[in-house]
């Protein structure tokens, strides 16, 4: 069957009160290599089946990989049967109103080993000019294609194809002693400069040939958009409404409440999400497999717009279902599959803002990020592959590794400048979220807490 017909013959064979069935559609291509060599390529496929039914209040989710068509009954049966058992579920609320999209109907068309048809030779290239100034290069380039259909009982037929390219890029020394990491979020290889990454990790290696040792403690310090990336995108995970309203989080008002209308930033910062970004578009309606605190399975379909989380340095919005903005009072604001920051009149590139830096460290990326303290949003983790001592505007060398300690909402308040946003790929959470837009950002006291010995 095709997704469309496993969709309508799921809702024909529910006989709960309401139902909602999404199918996914996966495919992808990868190439992986190590040693300036193409070492193992390859191609997958992957369909899921998630049906939601509804009995009164009782929700019965199930949600099975590569189910046929002979067993479509059976897991039709087992959510409605689900949903008769379960208890009154508290985000229970009316489907979305029945809409459709256009293109329901298309096939579905998988990706390919040929979306790196340009890519694949430019990286050839760039091994052999590895090979002959004495670098490696190591990494992996993924492209993920999934077409997602979402159907109700309620008349909801809506489909996104949603495109996920990411590319990873490690250099490395010819005695393994020096290594710089870069990585870019695409939708089609089409715009992937594979040379000029391969000249910036050529000009970190540079830069790594001298070394400092420094002591832990807090420094101004430059932050690259990847690195950003990671505690924004930490940041926005954590700013569920619910939580917000019980207490639990950085974002809960002192006394009760949440901190909606609390300014976070003296800079005009603005954090935001928008599925028609060009270059990170994503799906504009919502897409719930299952209920949690930050979701409810009852709001599947609904419309989503550009969205402000944080405007002119002001907290504006949080994570709401439609259940939670009843508790709070406040809009109902669900998550979007991408993320932007912005700061005052564009920024300045992060060449300049290295070129105007009298001394302090010029991070990579930022690895292994852990929650300490909730009520603060204090994180956790490790710099990695190359932190730089800049000196009169220029890199000197390459410093030890450290772990720090800090917060991002704490962050935004202590933030000196924001440079020019540009589409990043977190290294940390690139696995899970790849659509970001982000700046530089200079803090004057970036808490390293200790040294560390990784290499």
């Amino acid at each position: 069957m095709t997704p469309q017909e496993t969709v309508e013959r799921a809702l024909a064979l529910s006989e709960a009160d309401d139902c909602i069935v999404i199918v996914d559609e996966g495919s992808t291509a990868n190439l992986r290599f190590a040693g300036n060599t193409l070492t193992t390529n390859g191609v997958a496929r992957s369909s899921q089946l998630t049906v939601i039914s509804v009995a009164g209040q009782g929700v019965g989710v199930v949600s099975r990989a590569a189910v046929r068509p002979d067993q479509l009954a059976d897991v039709v049966a087992a959510a409605d049967a689900a949903a008769r058992d379960a208890r009154p579920s508290d985000d229970a609320r009316p489907l979305v109103e029945g809409t459709a999209l256009d293109g329901w109907d298309r096939e579905v068309e998988p990706t390919s080993i040929e979306v790196f048809r340009d890519f694949a030779p430019a990286l050839g290239e760039s091994f052999a000019a590895a090979e002959a100034s004495g670098r490696r290069l190591y990494g992996f380039a993924e492209h993920i294609l999934t077409s997602t259909f979402v159907g109700s009982s309620n008349g909801l037929r809506l489909r996104h194809d949603q495109p996920t390219g990411r590319l990873e890029l490690n250099a490395k020394s010819p005695d393994m002693s020096r290594s710089a990491w870069t990585g870019v979020a695409t939708r089609d290889f089409t715009d992937v400069d594979v040379a000029a990454l391969d000249a910036t990790l050529a000009q970190r290696l540079e830069w790594s040939k001298r070394r400092v040792d420094l002591e832990a403690g807090r420094y101004e310090t430059i932050l690259p958009p990847t690195a950003v990336a990671d505690l924004m995108i930490y940041l926005y995970w954590t700013a569920g409404a619910r939580d917000a309203a019980d207490g639990r989080t950085v974002f809960s008002k002192t006394g009760g409440g949440t901190r909606v209308g609390e300014r976070l930033s003296p800079l005009p910062v603005r954090l935001y999400s928008d599925p028609a970004y060009p270059g990170i578009e994503c799906s504009p309606f919502q897409i719930a497999h299952a209920s949690s605190r930050e979701q409810s399975v009852f709001d599947n379909g609904m419309r989503l717009g550009a969205t402000d989380w944080i405007a002119d340095g002001t907290l504006r919005n949080l994570l709401q279902t439609r259940h939670s903005a009843e508790l709070t009072g406040l809009a109902a604001t669900p998550q979007i599959d991408n993320l932007i920051m912005t700061g005052p009149d564009g920024g300045r590139s992060l060449e300049e803002m290295i070129a105007s830096t009298e001394r302090g460290l010029l991070l990579t990326c930022l690895w292994y990020i852990r929650e300490v303290d909730p009520q603060t949003l204090l994180l956790t983790g490790l710099t990695r592959d190359g932190v730089y001592l800049v000196e009169n505007g220029e890199v000197v060398g390459e410093v030890n590794n450290f772990r720090f300690n800090e917060s991002p909402v704490d962050l935004l308040g202590r933030v000196t400048e924001v440079g020019a946003s540009a589409q990043t790929l977190p290294r940390e959470w690139n696995d899970y979220f790849t659509r970001t837009v982000m700046p530089a950002v200079r803090v004057p006291d970036f808490n390293m807490s200790t040294v560390s010995q990784a290499n």
